[in-house]
């Protein structure tokens, strides 16, 4: 069996589209809901039986293949489904104004406060126009006024249409709203597009720096860029002082080192949250948001990025 793309308990985008494959071969995986089951573990299994290879469960490149009829996903492809899952977002979902950043949306929980959500809108509407009120119907106007004001009060907009006491939910016009804008696929190639721009170009650069060369390796520098910002001066500066004081060979142990770093430098209130995150790429399993992650069947492990 070559290597695993997908298996037992991997979610996101890249199952949903391999359950549509199964579905289109006449197989049941089950509702097609991104998260690998044991009903889409065992159409993964007929597949292979008539393939004639070892009945794993697991998807590799000739089963992909077979199922979607498109060549295998790719390096953005795995890092953002990943990220996507610890993140909890997919391309539909919207949040309130929970934590300040206005309006969280998106595969990669693109926000008002840092511009994600203006910059996609603006692409889309250069394209498509049509689409923006398509999704947002008599609500379009107000959400392009808002995208043109001064960010506090786009921020304060966010807030008057976010509900319960932690603001974490958007009032059911405009999420539905968001959903329905987050499910088109001009939306998500739009999406797609700002991620690499913003995070996956910038996290080969980091990955590059610090000799990051496995596809965990590769992950572990996305999901820093996209949870942290990137690797601080601070957490710089540590590896460097950790990297000096002791030989570091092996990948593994400086993806941990690195990890450690970024979690120790972050904010008290997300530390724990940053540290199960960055170790469990670095070391290729743990659990997160008491979910238990295994990368080898997310598609993530040692192989050359």
């Amino acid at each position: 069996m070559s290597r695993i793309l997908l298996a037992r308990r991997a979610r996101g985008e890249l199952v949903r589209k391999a359950q549509a494959g199964l579905v289109s071969l006449g197989l049941d995986p089950g509702v097609i809901d991104g998260d690998f089951g044991p009903k889409t573990e065992r159409a993964v299994k007929r597949v292979q039986r008539a393939q004639g290879v070892e009945e794993t469960g697991a998807i590799d490149v000739p089963v992909w293949i077979a199922i979607t009829a498109s060549d295998p996903p790719g390096a953005l492809d795995y890092c953002l489904q990943l990220t996507a899952a610890f993140e909890g977002h997919g391309f539909r979902l919207a949040q309130g104004n929970f934590d300040g950043a206005g309006i969280t949306w998106g595969i990669i929980g693109f926000t008002l406060k840092y511009g994600g959500i203006k910059t996609i809108v603006e692409r889309v509407r250069r394209r498509r126009p049509q689409l923006v009120e398509q999704a947002f119907g008599s609500r379009a106007a107000t959400l392009l006024e808002m995208l043109a004001r001064p960010l506090a009060e786009r921020i304060a907009w966010a807030g008057s249409i976010s509900i319960g006491a932690s603001k974490a939910r958007l009032s059911k016009p405009w999420r539905d709203a968001f959903e329905r804008f987050g499910g088109l696929p001009e939306v998500q190639q739009e999406q797609l597009r700002l991620a690499e721009q913003d995070y996956f170009r910038p996290a080969r650069a980091t990955a590059r720096r610090h000799k990051l060369d496995s596809l965990l390796g590769l992950a572990l520098a996305f999901d820093i860029h996209v949870q942290n910002g990137g690797i601080k001066a601070r957490a710089r500066d540590k590896i460097a002082k950790e990297l000096a004081a002791r030989r570091v060979a092996a990948e593994r142990d400086r993806r941990i080192l690195i990890a450690l770093a970024v979690a120790d430098s972050a904010s008290p209130r997300w530390r724990d949250d940053v540290r199960s995150r960055k170790l469990t790429i670095a070391s290729g399993a743990g659990r997160v948001h008491e979910r238990t992650y295994v990368l080898e069947n997310w598609g993530l492990g040692e192989e050359p990025a």
